[in-house]
Order: structure tokens, then C-alpha cells, then sequence
């Protein structure tokens, strides 16, 4: 008996924060305008989308004690952003990115609780932690938690959180669900919760939203971060987007639920994917070629080369070949302010394989991190396109894309109009919304454990 075919799941992430997209080109636009936040969401929608995802940046990135300004940088806050947008949108779910690690539960929650009255079941939280002291003087408490202490925290947060939104939760009715006009029950709201990381008793003020929870994301890639989305979690980002990585990835995560007592239908796996898309697979290539070298100017390549260096390399010619001096490997780092700096583990190691890689294939310093650094997932006409996603999809690599890409606001257009109509000709992705809530777009259950989310 042949297999079902599996829908896919789309969504979109506004490129912010990041340097994947080019903001130095004409077609780009503002970061932080409310145009360009409204355009990418109606584009999202109208293509029929399941959610679009904002990330968190909460503190202007710094490289050698200067404010880098070699990529976009900033943010308006999230929840600002996704309220305004529920008015500009119907169906779309609304993700944001929001930290475990210098908030605290009853805020969070109430903010969220908040965004699915909003946006009618339409919320979800993205639930991540911080490693960095650098962030956290922003909040007075920089360096409190030891690393390995983020996700115990996350967990305690996220299980806070839930006792929260549950407080309203009943057999018998609580609130009018049209007005929120409370009508019984004196244990309404009540809550307590006694425990490391969070000691606090009150009444929660925001009845039971239309999810009863919002849609809890998880984005860490460590065994721990795995391990928190396969106990709680509904969906993963994940980074690998090709197969034999990104089957490795599904089949691991989801191999986890049953220790938690869960199916693995009960989490959804997102990479993160960009694309390149032409007329002609040759003329998306092409492209992909252009982007890569408007992503990394020569100034962006030496400050990712310092990333491994920890040295201070703007003498260097960035269309000249590696340093020969070694990495600096001491506590302190150049780029403190930059996410990249832990990416490198063995700084020294890295340098010996970039050398090998850049004398086997004659690259400079440009040229190397061009090629070893971030390259679009997906390169070719529509139809290669949308055969390149399905087929990941249906071999188990993943449960469907967050797209990114690399213009801001119109850079999703092209991909609405003409590769999303080829997915559903093939029967893969839907053409009209079919519930009225997140829970429903992705094919959860609600909370409640009564099947798919119920409207509001």
C-alpha cells in the first residue's frame, strides 16, 4: 500500500536581524516601517501560508565595541508588530520570538494569552533562551544563568506558562467568549506555582483564549534543545534543509515524542530555508551567484573571518588569501555582540580547514566565506522548485519550509505567485484556509485534547 501523500506546511520569516538579506539593494525596503511588515504578511496570506514568524533581537549587535553595521540591524518589538498585523490579516498565524531567559512567565503570558483574543487563535510563541552576559545587560542580571541551566529555566518557564493559560480552564463556562464578560466561578484565574526558577500565586486575568494555548515553537539544535521541543513543544525550526541531514534531523526528533507519551504527528519540523528563483534554472543560478556576493561584501568577510580569528583583521585584503597567523583563543571574544561567536568550537581547527579549502580551490578570503558560508536552499525555475520541496517533504525531511527571503518586503512575491500554484496542482498545499485558527493550519490538536483547535 503506497503511502499518503503529506501536505506541506509554508510559512514565512520577515529577514531581519540577520544578514541574509540585502538591504544595500534598490528593490529593498525599511526593516521597521509598518509598510514593508503589512506587505510581507498580505503576500504571505494571499499564497494561503500557515504563519509568519518574526525573530527577537534585543540588543543592538556590537563587533569590537562598535555597533555593526554590516546587516540589518534592530527591531521594533514583537508583539507591537504582530498586534498591529492582526488587523491587517484573517487567517495568517502570527509567530513571535520571545526569551525565557530575562522575562518572566505571568507577562509572557498574559501578552500571549492577549494575541490569540486578538487575532482569534492565531498566536504563537517561539520559545527560546539566551546564552550571553552581552544581552544581558540590557536586563541587570548579565551571566545569571550558567549555560547549561538555560533549558531547566525554559522548561519551568514554558510549564509556568501552561499552568497560566490553564487557570481558566473548566468544565463549566468562565467568560462570555464574545465579550470576556466574566460569569462564575471563584477559582477563575486562580494560580500557584512553587518552584526553582519561579515562586509566584495570583489570579491570571485573561480567560481561556480560542487555542487555549498559543502554539509553542522551539529553535535550539543542542541535544537539550531537542530533547525541550520533543516534551513540550509543537513545532522545530530546524537548519538542515537538504536530505540526508534534514531525515537525520526528522527521524531523531520525532524518535523522542514517545518517551513524552506523544505521536509524531503532535510536533511539526521547519527548516529554515531561502531561495534563488528564475525564469530558467541556469538564470536561478545566476542569481543565487549575485545574492551570495551581495550578502558578503569584502568589509562582512573579514568581520566573519574575526569571528574564528578573534583578531582583529581589517588590514587584510579580502580578495587576498587567509591569514597566517593562528586564531587567538582566550576567554574574550571580538565579536562578543554577534551570535557567530559559538559557532566555531575549535577555532584552530576551523582555520587549518579553511586553509586547506582555500589553497585546493584558489579562494581569497571573500571568496571562502562566500562559499563555506550560508547558500539558498532551494535554486531553479518554479517547477524545480516545487519539486525540490516536495520531495524533502515526502522523504521525511522536514514537515515543510519557513521561507526567507533575502529582499524586504517584495522578495516573497515571486514565490506566491508562481511556485505555490505548482504545490497545489501537485496536491500538496492547500488553496483555501480550511480552519480558522493556527492549531487548524498546522494540524494540531488543541490543548483541550478535543481534536483540531476549536474557533473562537
Amino acid at each position: 500500500m503506497s503511502k499518503p501523500q503529506k501536505q506541506i506546511h509554508l510559512a514565512a520569516h520577515f529577514p531581519g536581524v540577520n544578514n541574509t538579506t540585502v538591504w544595500s539593494d534598490p528593490r529593498a525596503g525599511s526593516h521597521i516601517d509598518f509598510g514593508s511588515f503589512t506587505h510581507f504578511a498580505r503576500t504571505a496570506e494571499r499564497a494561503k501560508f500557515d504563519f509568519l514568524f518574526l525573530a527577537e533581537g534585543l540588543r543592538l549587535r556590537e563587533h569590537a565595541g562598535e555597533i555593526y553595521d554590516l546587516d540589518v540591524v534592530g527591531r521594533p518589538d514583537t508583539f507591537t508588530v504582530l498586534a498591529a498585523l492582526a488587523a491587517v490579516t484573517e487567517h495568517l498565524g502570527l509567530t513571535g520570538t520571545i526569551n525565557s531567559t530575562f522575562n518572566e512567565p505571568y507577562e509572557v503570558a498574559r501578552q500571549f494569552a492577549s494575541l490569540d483574543h486578538l487575532t482569534e487563535g492565531r498566536a504563537a510563541w517561539n520559545v527560546v533562551t539566551s546564552w550571553d552576559a552581552f544581552t544581558g545587560e540590557n536586563f541587570r542580571r548579565g551571566g545569571f544563568l550558567p549555560q547549561e541551566e538555560r533549558y531547566t529555566r525554559a522548561a519551568e518557564f514554558l510549564a509556568t506558562a501552561h499552568e497560566l493559560f490553564d487557570s481558566w480552564r473548566g468544565d463549566e463556562i468562565l467568560a462570555d467568549p464574545a465579550t470576556g464578560t466574566f460569569l462564575g466561578d471563584a477559582k477563575a484565574g486562580a494560580f500557584v506555582h512553587s518552584g526553582r526558577h519561579f515562586d509566584i500565586q495570583g489570579r491570571f486575568n485573561v480567560p481561556r483564549s480560542p487555542q487555549g494555548r498559543p502554539v509553542i515553537f522551539q529553535a535550539g539544535d543542542s541535544d537539550e534543545g531537542r530533547e525541550f521541543a520533543a516534551s513540550d513543544a509543537d513545532a522545530i525550526f530546524s537548519r538542515y534543509a537538504t536530505l540526508e541531514e534534514g531525515q537525520a534531523f526528522y527521524a531523531d526528533v520525532k524518535r523522542r515524542l514517545a518517551r513524552y507519551g506523544r505521536r509524531p504527528e503532535q510536533l511539526k519540523i521547519l527548516p529554515a530555508a531561502t531561495f534563488a528563483l528564475g525564469d530558467t534554472d541556469a538564470e536561478a543560478e545566476e542569481l543565487a551567484r549575485e545574492v551570495r556576493r551581495q550578502q558578503v561584501s569584502g568589509a562582512t568577510a573579514l568581520r566573519h573571518l574575526e569571528f574564528v580569528w578573534n583578531r582583529d583583521l581589517s588590514a587584510y585584503d579580502p580578495d587576498g588569501p587567509l591569514p597566517d597567523i593562528d586564531p587567538l583563543v582566550s576567554d574574550g571574544h571580538i565579536a562578543e555582540g554577534r551570535a557567530q561567536v559559538r559557532m566555531y568550537r575549535d577555532p584552530l581547527a576551523t582555520a587549518r580547514e579553511w586553509r586547506e579549502r582555500a589553497a585546493a580551490h584558489g579562494w581569497s578570503i571573500r571568496d571562502l566565506v562566500i562559499n563555506t558560508g550560508n547558500r539558498q536552499n532551494f535554486v531553479g525555475s518554479p517547477e524545480t522548485i516545487a519539486r525540490s520541496i516536495d520531495a524533502l517533504v515526502q522523504a521525511d525531511a522536514a514537515d515543510g519550509f519557513i521561507l526567507v527571503p533575502h529582499l524586504t518586503p517584495g522578495g516573497l512575491d515571486a514565490f506566491a505567485d508562481r511556485v505555490v500554484p505548482l504545490l497545489q496542482e501537485r496536491g500538496v498545499f492547500r488553496t483555501e484556509y480550511e480552519g480558522p485558527t493556527l492549531r487548524h493550519h498546522l494540524g494540531l490538536e488543541h490543548p483541550d485534547g478535543s481534536g483540531a483547535a476549536r474557533a473562537a
